[in-house]
This record gives structure tokens, sequence and C-alpha cells, in this order.
């Protein structure tokens, strides 16, 4: 089972997600390309937050399709364009993932991504033991 970990000699998370998480031997991995704010349709959603949105419920996609679960994300990173987003993908992430699910996690704020229109896009490292 994936272990949790905050060492006692750091500060506590600024958010939801842990500052590592140990592997088990042998487990399955699967790493999860950058999800964007499009859906099934092929439509680019309109807005961060919808944005956001539907970028975690693609995640939760790949899991599912892979026989994993949200307690087997063990690392996100987020890309978002701008840093006025950062409410809106938080929001995003707690109505989608939860706060119960607490993966390491990176956010960087870039210039931008794939399309102009793109927001947000998430990668996603799950692993199960």
């Amino acid at each position: 089972m994936n272990q949790f970990v905050n060492p006692k000699s750091s500060h506590k998370p600024l958010g939801a997600y842990t500052h590592s998480v140990k592997i088990p031997a042998n487990a399955e991995w699967l790493m999860i390309a950058g999800q964007v704010g499009v859906n099934a349709k092929g439509k680019i959603v309109s807005g961060i937050r919808l944005q956001a949105e539907q970028a975690f419920r693609n995640v939760l996609a790949c899991l599912r399709e892979n026989k994993m679960r949200k307690g087997d994300l063990v690392k996100l990173t987020v890309f978002l364009t701008d840093p006025r987003h950062v409410d809106a993908y938080r929001a995003a992430r707690k109505k989608i993932i939860g706060d119960d699910t607490k993966p390491a996690s990176t956010l960087l704020v870039v210039d931008g991504l794939a399309s102009p229109d793109l927001l947000i896009e998430v990668e996603g490292v799950a692993a199960k033991g």
C-alpha cells in the first residue's frame, strides 16, 4: 500500500497534498498524460473553473479505465496559464478529487499550453501495490 508521508521536520503542506509518497516494491504504475479541459466530444469547455473540473474528470477517467482509483494517485503536476486562476483550480480540485486524496503535487504557472484556449493542464502518476 502507498504510504503518504509528511516529514515531522518539515512545514505542514500548504494545500491538499502530501510532501512525499512511498511506493511499495512491485507496484503497478500508471503515467497519465497531461489532461486538459476538453470533454468526451472533443470540445474545450469554457472558463478556468470548468476546464479545471474537466481536466480532473479526465484524470479520473484514465484511472478508472486502468482499474485504479483516486487513492492510487501519487503525484499530480498542474500547469496554469495565469496565477489568478489558482483559487478556481483549487475549488475544482476539491470538488472533483476531494480533500481526502493528497498525492504529492506541484503547481506551475506557465506562459502557455498547446492551444491558447487551454487554461490548465494536469498530469498524473498513480501506483497500485
